[in-house]
């Protein structure tokens, strides 16, 4: 089992569902089959021991099996995990990756304490903050210049937004795309500097939004009526970023929060 950990927050222990259905390694194919069909919810399940797990089986293992044949022999052992503390950013890109839809979440001792779906990952980005990013950004804008400034909720052309920074990762990309298709993407972070639209927050979504054709998007605005110099706009300037065709995509595995996966071995 693949376990990615991290500290930081938000976490997977915030997130996971920790009453977990699961199957013992002694149940048959027949048993598990009749469960799967009459569970509106589940298309598979952790197989544990006790409570540590042991692998997990889903309907597709179970498609060639005899109905007599125990889920020992037809489970999949080499499974991905998520550990509670890892961070739900990187767990949500191994479940885009992957393609799988549930990350069984383990202990230290590869003890099952919880189960964490794509559904939740959704859940936990949907629920970020932006209005306070905004007054934080809002603060700390009129701390350094001195000056008094009003936010705007407000639809903006994405060719008209300048961005300031240079890269955005590809399978996150791929979740703000996820996002975008099913009517769950939060706003944009702008500042328009007296007519410069900076962005500020959601470099993913406007690139995901700009492949799916989208032309504007909503934004929490901060109004700066007389143009300030600002050091994100310097930024954009160094790094020739004018248009968000600019921004480079870079793939997953350059990422700086990809962590060493260490493998826990199953015993029985």
């Amino acid at each position: 089992m693949d376990v990615v950990s991290d500290r930081s927050k938000p976490q997977v222990k915030e997130y996971m569902t920790r009453d977990v259905v699961t199957v013992a390694p002694d149940s048959t194919v027949s048993d598990v089959a009749t469960r799967i069909a009459e569970s509106d919810e589940h298309s598979g399940f952790p197989v544990c021991e006790r409570r540590r797990v042991e692998g997990f089986i889903s309907a597709r293992d179970l498609l060639l099996a005899d109905d007599d044949d125990p889920i020992f022999k037809v489970m999949a052992t080499d499974l991905l995990v998520a550990h509670p503390d890892m961070k739900v950013t990187d767990a949500a890109r191994v479940i885009l990756r992957s393609g799988i839809q549930k990350l069984p979440v383990v202990d230290d001792a590869g003890n099952l304490v919880g189960i964490i779906s794509n559904a939740d990952v959704i859940r936990s980005q949907i629920e970020r903050a932006t209005p306070e990013k905004v007054g934080k950004l809002m603060r700390t804008l009129e701390q350094i210049h001195e000056i008094e400034l009003e936010q705007e909720r407000r639809t903006v052309p994405l060719a008209d937004l300048t961005p300031t920074q240079g890269r955005v990762y590809a399978d996150e990309l791929e979740g703000r795309r996820y996002e975008l298709e099913h009517g769950l993407a939060e706003p944009l972070v702008v500042i328009d500097n007296n007519g410069t639209l900076l962005l500020a927050d959601g470099h993913h979504r406007v690139l995901a939004a700009d492949r799916l054709d989208i032309d504007e998007m909503d934004a929490y605005v901060i109004v700066i009526d007389q143009e300030v110099e600002l050091g994100m706009a310097n930024t954009a300037a160094k790094e020739e970023l004018e248009q968000i065709d600019d921004i480079d995509v870079v793939d997953y595995a350059r990422h700086p929060l990809v962590q060493t996966t260490k493998r826990l071995q199953s015993t029985k």
